[in-house]
């Protein structure tokens, strides 16, 4: 079975970092990539960034510069680090997967959540100030 755990969250100050780590698990080879998003309190949960299983990249506007996702393949592990956080980027953040080969490769219009097959349960990210 495809597993996945996000874990990192915390508490941060306004312009501080985090790394966030999704352990990834199930998968037998290359055929999937792995995407973060996010929930704020009374908002609907947003895409932030994806990944492909050989290292191509997309973010969302909003983090642009300041995200930053790679993967460890060795390790089964992608990460997040978020650095200049803002209070605005509280939330819960979630890892997912899509079982697909070259997903966030090419051509990424967005980080859809109607994409992702496997889920992960979230971490919280506050930031204050």
């Amino acid at each position: 079975d495809v597993q996945l755990q996000a874990s990192g969250g915390g508490l941060a100050q306004v312009g501080g970092s985090l790394r966030l780590s999704c352990a990834v698990s199930g998968f037998t080879s290359d055929d999937y990539g792995i995407a973060w998003f996010r929930q704020a309190p009374g908002s609907e949960r947003e895409g932030v960034s994806c990944i492909s299983y050989y290292g191509s990249t997309y973010y969302m506007d909003p983090v642009k510069g300041r995200f930053t996702i790679s993967s460890d393949n060795a390790k089964n592990t992608v990460y997040l680090q978020m650095k200049r956080l803002k209070a605005e980027d509280t939330a819960v953040y979630y890892c997912a997967a899509r079982a697909r080969v070259g997903y966030c490769s090419g051509y990424v219009g967005a980080v859809v959540e109607d994409d992702m097959d496997y889920w992960g349960k979230g971490t919280q990210v506050t930031v204050s100030s």
